[in-house]
């Protein structure tokens, strides 16, 4: 089933986009980053923009990275929530040089997604499911799924980010998650070999990427074998997939045709893309999205 999913996350808003930029709202903060989906004009006034309290500045562009102008109110670091059912997510925000802050919020849906098949999987009588989350990033589906009640493995490549997870792990009033650094790949090829399996496997892949000893990520070049290796990590039966894509180009449509050829066809799947509307109704994807059960 295709379907655009726009999450319900009050600690976000997009107030507006366009001309390459969006102005975006994370907690009682207004930032101005560059936004090249954003191919329209921008719609609210030029003095709105100019009060946002930090504005990225692109100094190398083909590396998107940069740095930030702040007003003297925004602090560099700062906290935003989510809630969700019994779920209360606490993350902590700051301004990279890679324009990122901590948190991609229309990944909420998919939070929303694995919490819900957690408890349905407990339900059946699977205790404590268990969960791999690869290019797990500073960990709002690690939380999720821990605050599910599930046996969480979080994989990231880059240390700081994993104790940028653990932060928030430790603010969530959440515990017991197994953190690892190191490149996805090969610990999903060594979990291979010992024969482990998992009930969920949540796949986040860059475009581009450097593991933990410099491995490189191209995943044009190197999301099939991830599949394939996936696949044989995941249980045939109680079991789910969460798969996003970010690349611009990349449609749900060719996620879904990779998921099946490695893992076959699901009892049951959702696809889309996930958006988020401004203040004038401006609708803009932040990313394609494939999920199952089985």
């Amino acid at each position: 089933m295709i379907k655009q999913l726009t999450p319900n996350i009050p600690d976000y808003e997009l107030l507006d986009t366009g001309d390459g930029e969006k102005l975006e709202r994370f907690g009682d903060y207004i930032l101005r980053r560059p936004e090249p989906q954003a191919i329209w004009r921008k719609s609210l006034a030029e003095s709105k923009w100019l009060s946002a309290d930090a504005s990225f500045l692109r100094t190398n562009k083909a590396e998107e990275r940069g740095e930030w102008k702040l007003k003297p109110q925004m602090p560099s670091r700062w906290m935003v929530r989510f809630d969700y059912k019994d779920m209360h997510l606490r993350m902590r925000l700051a301004l990279t040089s890679f324009k990122h802050v901590g948190i991609f919020p229309e990944q909420s849906a998919n939070w929303e997604f694995i919490y819900d098949t957690i408890n349905d999987l407990r339900q059946k009588g699977i205790e404590r499911p268990k969960v791999l989350n690869l290019f797990a990033y500073t960990g709002g589906a690690t939380l999720a799924a821990r605050a599910a009640g599930a046996d969480v493995t979080h994989i990231d490549s880059v240390k700081q980010v994993v104790s940028w997870s653990r932060e928030n792990m430790e603010s969530s009033s959440l515990d017991g998650i197994r953190w690892i650094v190191e490149d996805a790949t090969k610990f999903v090829e060594r979990e291979v070999r010992r024969g482990n399996k998992y009930h969920g496997i949540i796949l986040d892949p860059p475009a581009y990427g450097r593991g933990a000893n410099g491995e490189k990520w191209v995943l044009e070049d190197d999301i099939a074998n991830m599949l394939e290796q996936c696949a044989k990590l995941l249980e045939a039966k109680n079991a789910f997939l969460v798969f996003n894509l970010y690349s611009m180009g990349l449609s749900a449509m060719l996620a879904r045709t990779a998921v099946h050829q490695a893992f076959g066809a699901p009892e049951s799947e959702q696809m889309g893309e996930l958006y988020f509307e401004d203040r004038s109704h401006k609708q803009i994807p932040f990313g394609t999205y494939y999920r199952f059960r089985r």
